[in-house]
């Protein structure tokens, strides 16, 4: 199995907020990009909680976007082996080093998990003394939560840290 290696952190000394997957998708890594595959909701639920489309803008726009309102994007695996893009296949997981964050995002205030592989590390994050948070996943694989509900629950994590208007 080959070894992957993720994508670097999207934080500068402005994040308020950093935002953990677990590890990019097959098209993620593809595209060198957060979220690239077409199905996941992680664009268009902050789209639409920011009124803007974020889901057809040009990747290094949405980056200019969440780097403006202090929300930062990362994933608790640097590298990992895994054939496809689910969760449940990721093997010989080398974690990140959340310290960094720590160091590079003065004004940070709290993290949130985007799913239950990524929240299974809240003990780590929780070590930066800060607020940690569990989101629904935005991928498509968890479709038993509704768009809606997703929403919803993103709202109220972005509202208690001051990302929403």
């Amino acid at each position: 199995m080959t070894r992957l290696r993720g994508l670097e952190p999207v934080i500068d000394g402005h994040t308020r907020l950093l935002v953990l997957g677990s590890f990019p998708g097959v098209a993620s890594l593809r595209s060198q990009q957060y979220y690239g595959h077409p199905q996941n909701q992680f664009w268009k639920i902050l789209g639409t909680l920011w009124d803007m489309p974020l889901a057809v803008m040009d990747y290094p726009l949405r980056l200019d976007a969440v780097r403006r309102r202090g929300l930062g994007i990362w994933d608790v695996y640097a590298a990992c082996e895994r054939e496809g893009s689910l969760d449940v296949d990721i093997r010989a997981a080398e974690l990140n080093d959340f310290e960094r964050v720590r160091r590079r995002c003065p004004q940070l205030q709290a993290i949130a998990h985007n799913g239950g592989e990524s929240y299974r590390h809240a003990r780590h994050t929780r070590a930066l003394g800060l607020p940690v948070y569990r989101l629904p996943s935005t991928s498509p694989a968890n479709a038993s939560w509704s768009f809606d509900r997703k929403r919803d629950a993103w709202a109220e994590v972005l509202q208690a840290v001051g990302l929403l208007n």
